[in-house]
């Protein structure tokens, strides 16, 4: 089946020719128009599977047209071309809708891909669609999430509708929230589903090798290079790259990142020639990141080309109810690694979990959890189980007149060795970091100078269990 024309509305004469010349060299059939009146016009006649869109048109604002466009035919793939001083406009058609945007000058490879790849997706959306499931009022929590807040809840709908599309989709929450587990819900809910999904703790990896773990080297390339290495972009190829910590990456690979982004090209160290990949990013930062442009520490147009769709996921505290179902379920699930026998926990405790300002958000909740499973017996999570730090900001929170337990009886004491005792120096390290991380209300940076290692060596230790646990 022929493929219908494309419409393209660019009222450059120059440009106009050569992206013709471009389209049509490459088989396609291209109707041109210069305002956005004869754009608009075409488009009603030919009913184009994609358009592309330059933003700077002399009559009407590109945006403006786009939203006719969408309007008229949803499931239109609209390509937005702008200039790269213009970058925030494309942005808002993102926002709005378009597909992809073009910065000038791209290359004829960028340009043709982006065109390929809308038709493509274009063509699977115009088939039957398969009869609609019932309809639902609350979406069922995407893989790893646990909680059925509204906050939580618009959260799923927003990876639903973002999952397919292939803009670069930006994170942002406090530590702890589960920004990873959005960034592979984002995956599973997209077309890469099937392909794979590769995360790089920018924070886990020493500057001077971070340019390595993202591009990837050559053997010889410098001191320690004793073998060739791909990146962490190259093995994503046809999947998605999620890049955690994103503004703890250094400025000179800020501009590299860049222009990865707009060429879609990879260059290892040592390298002569860059390798073509087609990778999705998603990217994500416990910082505010407008500002840390506006401290100079993140390039502000690396923001604009990452932060098309932002997902903001919500701390604990705001979450509700959700608390407890989250530590429910962590409970079962710990209680069954940990071979013990918890299948609840006491209404105290549960009161208590409801009203703590969980700083270290969800990870916290589950070092605390794991802390009272390793070290005591089932069936129930009771108040002296939790760690002395919770004991204590239960007293803040009672005021004045609370009086705490007595140091005697049946109060978790600092150490239990003999719980530790038939355990393996690795499990036992696994046991001292995440209660040390838990007392320090879930922050990595604090718990790494209280155990006098780097914060970095922290990040890799936990991406390792989490492996694990994944792979258990």
């Amino acid at each position: 089946m022929s493929v219908p024309p494309l419409l393209m509305i660019e009222d450059t004469p120059s440009l106009q020719m050569i992206y013709e010349t471009v389209l049509r060299n490459a088989g396609y059939k291209v109707v041109s128009a210069s305002t956005a009146e004869e754009g608009l016009a075409a488009f009603r006649e030919l009913k184009p599977p994609v358009v592309l869109l330059d933003l700077m048109l002399p009559d009407r604002p590109g945006q403006e047209l786009l939203q006719e466009f969408l309007a008229l035919a949803p499931e239109t793939r609209v390509i937005v071309v702008t200039a790269n001083g213009s970058i925030n406009r494309a942005v808002e058609a993102m926002r709005a809708g378009a597909y992809e945007f073009l910065l000038k000058p791209f290359n004829e490879q960028r340009f043709l891909h982006a065109v390929e790849t809308a038709l493509a997706e274009r063509g699977a959306a115009s088939e039957p669609p398969a009869p609609a499931p019932p309809v639902r009022t609350t979406p069922e929590p995407p893989t790893g999430f646990v909680g059925s807040s509204p906050q939580m809840v618009a959260v799923y709908d927003r990876i639903a509708s973002v999952g397919r599309s292939k803009a670069t989709v930006f994170i942002t929450g406090e530590s702890g929230t589960g920004k990873e587990i959005c960034a592979q819900a984002v995956h599973a809910a997209s077309a890469r589903a099937d392909g794979p999904f590769v995360p790089l703790n920018c924070a886990a990896i020493p500057r001077d090798l971070l340019e390595s773990e993202v591009f990837g080297h050559l053997k010889g390339a410098f001191t320690g290079a004793l073998a060739d290495k791909p990146g962490a972009a190259a093995v994503a190829d046809g999947g998605t790259l999620f890049l955690d910590e994103i503004c703890e990456m250094d400025m000179g690979l800020q501009t590299k990142l860049l222009r990865f982004l707009q060429t879609s090209t990879v260059q290892p160290i040592g390298a002569s020639h860059p390798r073509k990949v087609n990778v999705r990013i998603v990217c994500a930062t416990n910082r505010d990141p407008l500002e840390e442009v506006r401290l100079g520490r993140f390039r502000e147009d690396l923001y604009y080309r990452l932060h098309v769709v932002p997902i903001h996921l919500p701390p604990l505290r705001d979450r509700g109810e959700d608390v407890v179902e989250i530590a429910q379920a962590a409970l079962e699930k710990l209680s069954a690694e940990e071979e013990r026998s918890f299948d609840r926990l006491a209404p105290e405790v549960a009161d208590l979990f409801r009203r703590l300002p969980w700083p270290g958000n969800v990870r916290q909740l589950l070092n605390v959890l794991r802390h009272a499973v390793v070290l005591n017996q089932g069936p129930e999570v009771t108040l002296d189980m939790l760690p002395i730090a919770l004991q204590q900001e239960r007293g803040r929170l009672a005021g004045p007149g609370f009086s705490p337990p007595p140091a005697t009886g049946s109060a978790t004491p600092p150490v239990q060795i003999e719980d530790l005792i038939g355990r393996t120096l690795a499990e036992i390290e696994q046991v001292v970091i995440e209660g040390t991380i838990a007392r320090e209300g879930g922050s990595l940076p604090r718990a790494a100078k209280v155990l006098d290692v780097s914060p970095s060596t922290l990040y890799r230790k936990r991406e390792a269990w989490a492996r694990k646990d994944q792979a258990g």
